[in-house]
Order: structure tokens, then sequence, then C-alpha cells
């Protein structure tokens, strides 16, 4: 963990020289598809490629933009990292939670993540946004490393996906929808019977990501939301197209902008 921090805080470092800003209060991670809603934060301040900073690979799946961009959000300084590193790349889990774990550095203590699914109820809707409620870890994996008997590593995660934004997330949008989301390891997609396994323990929405970033920012004391697109109905026979799930999420990332920035607003606020 040390040497993960350490990078963390280089990148830190590196962010403020590339910025010109010393410390930044909120990031947000746009998963597949999400990167249109990064219009809603106005012209940037700075942005570069990922590439540019310590410890970040450059994303490989489709729907990822692969950049880091500095906005002025009403005064907000706000990182949005446009992409994200998966687990199923082979790399391990540090560069997975690397961004998370560098804009805390930067000084960043709001986070919000966001993601495409696969649903498993019928009431939820192909290109429905959800804020994630509960998440169930598939994977056996874990960004906390360390000593068990550390204080520092004991992360309680009943509080993970904070109550407060959520409820700020559904004021300002009050058709917004909770699912609890499974994260599974991929890159393959499920099983039909994989995918009835996981609705029955309490899945309502899959996916191959965020949840190790959220448990990396809650390690690093950070507030984290989640909001979740439908981009497919998981457990039928017709299959899922990647580039239609990625497709789905752009046509509805471009709607999700305002609300993203209104939450860094309202989710800084004093």
């Amino acid at each position: 963990m040390t040497g993960s921090r350490s990078l963390a805080e280089q990148a830190a470092e590196r962010l403020a020289e590339l910025t010109g800003i010393e410390r930044h209060d909120a990031v947000v991670v746009l998963g597949s598809g999400w990167g249109p809603a990064a219009d809603s934060f106005g012209e940037p301040v700075a942005a570069f490629p990922m590439t540019e900073v310590p410890g970040f690979l450059a994303p490989v799946a489709e729907g990822h933009r692969g950049t880091i961009a500095s906005y002025d959000v009403d005064g907000t300084a706000t990182l949005v990292l446009s992409g994200r590193t998966h687990l199923y790349e082979g790399h391990g889990l540090r560069p997975v939670v690397h961004g998370v774990r560098a804009a805390a550095a930067a000084g960043c203590r709001l986070a919000l993540l966001t993601n495409a699914n696969g649903s498993l109820h019928p009431d939820l809707e192909i290109g429905q946004a959800v804020l994630v409620r509960d998440h169930l870890d598939l994977t056996g994996s874990s960004p906390v490393e360390g000593a068990l008997r550390s204080e520092e590593l004991r992360v309680d995660l009943t509080d993970c996906w904070s109550a407060r934004l959520r409820s700020l997330a559904r004021a300002l949008d009050p058709s917004l929808a909770e699912a609890t989301y499974a994260w599974l390891p991929g890159p393959h997609y499920e099983t039909l019977a994989e995918a009835e396994w996981v609705r029955r323990i309490g899945g309502d929405v899959l996916g191959m990501s965020t949840v190790p970033e959220a448990v990396a920012g809650r390690e690093c004391g950070m507030e984290v939301l989640g909001l979740s697109t439908v981009t497919a109905v998981e457990g039928q026979d017709s299959g899922i197209d990647p580039s239609e799930v990625v497709a789905v999420a752009e046509r509805t990332a471009a709607g999700m902008g305002p609300l993203l920035a209104g939450l860094v607003r309202e989710g800084t606020a004093p």
C-alpha cells in the first residue's frame, strides 16, 4: 500500500502542475459511454491524456476517452476522469483504483462514479440511469491491502454509497430509482444461469467496474455516489452487443450531465 499511496501523491503533484490548481474538491469518473456528460461542466481549465500523469494507464474499453480535465464548477475545482482501467485487463487492482486515490491525494473529498450496467429486472428500462444504493463484490478481491491488525484497513462499507448524496440526487431528479450493483470480473458477459443467480442473491444490475473505486474512495475518506446506466437486459437469449451498450450510454449521458454538475455544486456546498 505504501508504494500505491506514493504513486498517488506523485500523480497529485503532476495534476497540480498540469492544471495550475493546487487542490481539487471533487472527482467525477465517466465510465462506458458517459463522455458526453462532461459537456455540462463548461469549458475545461485544462485537459490532457491520462497517460501524462504517473500511474495512469490508457483505457482499452470501448467508450472510454482516456482524458483528464479540470473544471471550475461554480467555484468547485473538479477533476473529470473520462475512462478507467478494469480488473479484467490483467494489471491488478492498483491501476484500477489509482484514479480515485490520486484524486484523494489531490484534495478531493467527493467522488461521483458512473458506469454502464446490465439490468436484472424488467422494470429497469434500457437508457434509464439508476443510483447505486449498495453493491455485491463477486470478484473475491479488494483494493485494501496490508496487515489485518492495522486500524487503517478496517474500512466500514455499511455507508459506502452516501445516503446524503443519494438524497441530493433524488432532489435534483425525483425520477431516479435505486439499485444494488453487482461487480463481476468480466470481460465476458454472464451466462443465463449466472444472471439468474445474481438476481436471486440481491443484485438489481451488474457490471465490471466501479466497486473497487468506491471501496478505495471510502478508504481515503471520500464521500461516494454511483450513477449507472441500464444498457442491456441480462438473462435473455438475444445476447448483448458491446457497441450498443456504449451507444445507449452515450445517448443517456448528455442528459445526465446537468445532474452530475448539480451534485458537484450541492455536494460540496458548506
